[in-house]
């Protein structure tokens, strides 16, 4: 499928510390580039011949969501119908562990439900996230 069919959105919770907000945009991001790691671009040279590292290849809108949209957003991405897109997800869950195994093992004990998103990122067919997002307001 060409680059023109797919589609990269970031929701993040609006109502958060810019800080917050720059810290989910960055965790999203990086999970997002090795889910997939063909929209990162090669290396590129400037006229300098200073290289510099590959970014993503497609642009990625930044939407405003809160909670109740976020919450609402992630149940919808566990339907069949968008099984194909790939989603990433950050929550309060995460967000208070301070180290990987710590994250495993609080999120086992956390049903769902009890998660609170700060922001969720999505990736795939422009059609399935035009209708997932495209309600949502850019995050300015």
């Amino acid at each position: 499928m060409s680059d023109s069919l797919k589609k990269c959105v970031m929701i993040i919770d609006a109502e958060l510390p810019l800080g917050v907000i720059a810290n989910t945009s960055a965790i999203l991001g990086v999970t997002l580039g090795r889910q997939v790691p063909e929209q990162v671009g090669p290396d590129v040279l400037d006229a300098s011949q200073k290289a510099h590292l590959g970014i993503i290849s497609i642009p990625v809108a930044m939407l405003k969501g809160d909670q109740n949209s976020l919450k609402s957003l992630r149940e919808r991405l566990y339907n069949e119908e968008f099984s194909e897109l790939i989603a990433v997800d950050f929550s309060d869950v995460a967000q208070s562990c301070n180290v990987y195994n710590e994250y495993i093992a609080k999120a086992a004990s956390v049903q769902e439900e009890k998660h609170n998103y700060l922001g969720i990122a999505i990736y795939g067919d422009k059609k399935k996230v035009n209708k997932l997002t495209g309600f949502l307001p850019l995050l300015r």
